[in-house]
C-alpha cells in the first residue's frame, strides 16, 4: 500500500474514531453535581412572608455626648409598639474608650430606648460582669440602667442589687456604691443602689 493511500485512508479513518470517542463520553458520562454543592439558607419563606419578620437587622447610631451603639439581632417581627428582636446584641462604646457588650434573647427599640430583657449579660472591658432581667440603654446620652435586679461579678468581688445605672459622672445623682471606670470629668460611673450587698474578693 502507498503512502499516498495510507493518508488518504486516515484522513477518514481518524474524524470517525474521534467522533465514537465523543459519542462514548457523552454517552456514559455521570450527570452533574453542581446543583446538590450550591449552598441554600434553610429559610422557610413562607412563613417569612406571613410573619413579615425582618432577618438579621442592624441599627447603629451615636448618642448626644458621643458613644456609640449598635444593636444586632437574628430576626426582627415589626409590631405596632415598636416589633421584638430575637437574640440580641448591643455594642455600646463611649468615646473614654469604656466598652460594654449586652447579649440577651428578645429586645426592641422604642421612644429613644433600646431594651434587652428575657436574662440579660452584660460585660464591660473594665473587668465587670452583670446579669439581669432588663437592662435599657438611651439612645440620647450614654446612660446604662437596670432596674429589675442585678448580679454583678467586679474585679474585687460580688455585688447585688436592686438597681444598676452605668452613666456620665456628671449626670448621675443617684445615691449608692459606685464605681468609677475611669478618670477625669464625666467619666463613666457604675453605680448600685437599692439594697446594695457586696462580698468582698481581695
Amino acid at each position: 500500500m502507498s503512502r499516498t493511500r495510507i493518508v488518504r485512508w486516515l484522513r477518514v479513518l481518524l474524524p470517525l474514531v474521534a467522533l465514537a470517542m465523543l459519542s462514548t463520553m457523552f454517552l456514559f458520562s455521570r450527570g452533574s453535581d453542581v446543583e446538590s454543592r450550591i449552598p441554600y439558607a434553610e429559610v422557610d419563606a413562607q412563613a417569612a412572608a406571613r410573619d413579615n419578620r425582618i432577618v438579621a437587622p442592624e441599627y447603629s447610631g451615636v448618642t448626644g455626648d458621643g458613644a456609640q451603639l449598635t444593636l444586632r439581632a437574628a430576626q426582627v417581627t415589626p409590631g405596632g409598639s415598636g416589633g421584638a428582636a430575637g437574640d440580641v446584641a448591643l455594642d455600646w462604646l463611649r468615646p473614654d474608650g469604656l466598652r460594654a457588650d449586652l447579649t440577651a434573647p428578645e429586645g426592641g427599640l422604642l421612644d429613644g430606648l433600646v431594651r434587652l430583657e428575657g436574662g440579660v449579660r452584660m460585660t464591660t472591658s473594665s473587668g465587670w460582669q452583670l446579669d439581669t432581667p432588663q437592662i435599657d440603654a438611651r439612645t440620647d446620652t450614654s446612660v446604662l440602667q437596670a432596674d429589675r435586679g442585678v448580679e454583678a461579678q467586679a474585679p474585687f468581688g460580688r455585688i447585688t442589687a436592686g438597681r444598676m445605672r452605668l452613666a456620665p459622672a456628671a449626670t448621675d445623682a443617684d445615691a449608692g456604691a459606685a464605681a468609677g471606670d475611669s478618670a477625669g470629668d464625666g467619666a463613666a460611673v457604675l453605680n448600685f443602689s437599692d439594697g446594695v450587698r457586696l462580698i468582698y474578693q481581695p
